[in-house]
């Protein structure tokens, strides 16, 4: 395959200046394949430095894809508190069964066929068939979208388009390294083109950037609205316990650890005590405190000093120490 300049310079700037990332590290295929599935899982709106702690604890106690598929929901629960969007975690352990049931436990390497697991989109998909089997995709992630914008000086709304970045990347063209290329992509977003004050002086195609040449380094961003929602978050407390319930009835934090809540239709003076972000979702939280806890069925007690010792998504845990200071 014959490589742009663009793509040896890249490259070889990445030789030079890559991170020495634990999903990185020289291994056998099959490992590969596995720490390349495991991290595009966990790198899914989330960064690289948080990640890494999470990814190595996790390999060393689950260091293959059979044992993923095997492990139970508690202990998986356990590897990933902290990381967040936890129906990543659930999905990464169905995908896992998946294989083995459809794919003689290996990790498909078609497009057709990783889309059908769960939880792996496009992009997915594509950083996994790149990376882990070297086939010559470009996973365009918020890093090399941040490139390719700057490169081409894409500023219009329908510039910045999904489908017309998609058609745009053809730009930095294709090597036989088809996994390092895609990472050094990435990784040219990551360390030299950020979001805020780039460092052109470093970068390997400077030459060629438009944004560069502009002076003109601000992103046009895609704007993605924030929805209200308003709960009331009922709080019944007993011998230095909190009541807790497992999570059927909404989609956000799905099965987990939770305190009894209702969501509010548009309530009017609504006097909330907290808010929280997630994903694009705007919580708006009012406490109310419980007399009785008769009217919950299998609660769950935690108690306020011990709550490293149980399974609880960051949400709950943040509650709980919100209701202690106050």
């Amino acid at each position: 395959m014959k490589e742009q300049l663009v793509t040896k310079k890249i490259l070889n700037w990445y030789d030079l200046n890559k991170r020495p990332l634990p999903w990185r590290k020289n291994v056998s295929l099959q490992k590969r394949q596995y720490y390349t599935l495991v991290s595009e899982f966990m790198l899914q709106q989330t960064q690289v430095a948080t990640v890494i702690p999470y990814f190595n604890k996790f390999i060393k106690k689950i260091p293959n894809l059979k044992n993923l598929a095997k492990i139970n929901n508690k202990k998986l629960f356990k590897l990933w508190e902290g990381l967040g969007y936890y129906s990543r975690a659930r999905n990464l352990k169905k995908t896992a069964q998946l294989v083995y049931k459809k794919f003689n436990g290996r990790i498909p390497d078609n497009y057709e066929n990783l889309l059908s697991l769960p939880g792996v989109g496009y992009y997915t998909a594509s950083a996994i068939l790149a990376i882990a089997f070297n086939k010559p995709y470009i996973p365009l992630d918020g890093n090399i979208e941040r490139v390719l914008k700057r490169y081409l000086y894409l500023k219009k709304e329908k510039d910045i388009h999904k489908d017309n970045l998609k058609d745009k990347k053809s730009i930095f063209g294709l090597s036989s390294r088809s996994s390092d290329y895609a990472q050094a992509l990435m990784e040219l977003g990551a360390l030299i083109c950020k979001t805020n004050h780039p460092l052109c002086d470093q970068c390997p195609i400077l030459s060629g950037c438009k944004s560069f040449k502009k002076k003109d380094f601000v992103l046009t961003k895609n704007i993605k609205k924030n929805i209200d929602k308003y709960f009331i978050l009922k709080v019944y407390k007993k011998n230095q316990k909190y009541l807790l319930i497992k999570n059927t009835k909404f989609n956000f934090l799905k099965n987990l650890t939770i305190f009894p809540m209702e969501e509010l239709p548009k309530p009017k003076n609504f006097d909330k005590n907290l808010n929280f972000k997630m994903s694009n979702m705007n919580m708006n939280i009012k406490i109310e405190y419980l007399k009785n806890s008769e009217n919950f069925q299998s609660p769950y007690w935690v108690n306020e000093k011990k709550l490293d010792n149980y399974m609880l998504p960051s949400f709950t845990k943040k509650i709980v120490k919100f209701l202690e200071s106050n």
